[in-house]
């Protein structure tokens, strides 16, 4: 949507009562929870226009952390929680390391479990993270906010543009006063059934967007094949029996073979699906992998040596 700037100085739409929500408390649970599944419907439509813009957004993120760079989230209460949700599992589903994808959130770790009274308020605060992050320009740092009007975002947003990173705000009303960014990638959700509270379909909303960045971001630069995530880190017995399964079913090996080859592969699905795809040690198998995808090497099958000519006879 490119760049937005301050439109309006009314309340967020998030903060707004909702029409359908003046009797919420005196029908039956059931009707309660349809209304809610209604608001929830109505969260991943309103996800539908910023489409476009997240394409964007996932490409330049591929490319940031291509280049060595970072994406990191910015937000609080809620909006923060969902980024160091999303955070925290790219290590285990796509094996990344832990400082490609980072996150934020005001009033610091406490912040994930109780609220932080008055965190949100400090744009300097944000600021600070950034500076403290060393956020330049082979980043992109991602401000997450509900209402679009969160000081410690801006205040973050606004540091990370001085020092050059690309900047994009998620949100769900339009930009507060203040609050830029290079992209916008804006779910209009309206207001919540329980006015203010954007765990519903804010969140619902914002954890769509996310999880479409990272997922499309790590599936460009291979981190998926054929749907499957064929960088995790296998580290407990569900994940294991799943490393097998997935080598199993992409090579057409038995479970057992599947099993041995993993071993000889240091438990890595990647490596053990180049190994067989090219017919190559473990070592050989990584460093091909640096310069091919998984496509390429099961489309290429086995290197083979060279036929020898025949000795020509002697008479």
């Amino acid at each position: 949507m490119g760049k937005a700037r301050s439109t309006s100085h009314a309340l967020p739409p998030s903060e707004q009562v909702h029409p359908l929500a003046e009797d919420l408390d005196l029908v039956p649970p059931e009707e309660v929870i349809r209304r809610l599944h209604r608001e929830d419907v109505a969260a991943v439509r309103a996800v539908r226009p910023a489409l476009r813009g997240m394409a964007r957004v996932a490409r330049s993120v591929a490319d940031a952390l291509h280049a060595g760079g970072r994406l990191v989230y910015v937000g609080a209460g809620t909006s923060g929680r969902l980024g160091v949700l999303d955070a925290s599992e790219c290590p285990p589903t796509f094996g990344t390391s832990p400082s490609q994808v980072q996150a934020v959130i005001a009033g610091g770790p406490r912040a994930m479990t109780r609220a932080v009274e008055g965190a949100e308020d400090d744009a300097e605060a944000g600021a600070r993270t950034m500076r403290r992050l060393r956020v330049g320009p082979s980043d992109v740092v991602c401000g997450i906010s509900a209402s679009a009007r969160t000081p410690f975002v801006r205040g973050a947003l606004q540091e990370a543009r001085r020092r050059g990173a690309h900047t994009v705000l998620v949100c769900c009303g339009p930009p507060g006063p203040g609050m830029e960014a290079d992209e916008v990638l804006l779910a209009q959700t309206g207001p919540e059934l329980v006015a203010g509270s954007t765990r519903l379909k804010a969140g619902t909303a914002t954890k769509l967007i996310l999880n479409a960045l990272t997922t499309t971001a790590f599936v460009t630069l291979g981190k998926v094949y054929r749907g499957r995530m064929v960088d995790m880190r296998p580290g407990n017995t569900k994940l294991r029996a799943r490393a097998a399964r997935m080598v199993a079913e992409l090579t057409d090996l038995t479970l057992p073979a599947a099993q041995r080859l993993l071993e000889r592969a240091g438990h890595e699905v990647k490596v053990a699906l180049a190994m067989h795809f090219a017919g190559v040690s473990a070592e050989q198998a990584r460093r091909r992998l640096k310069h091919s995808g998984l496509r390429d090497l099961s489309a290429r099958g086995p290197t083979k040596a060279p036929a020898r000519k025949p000795r020509a006879r002697r008479a």
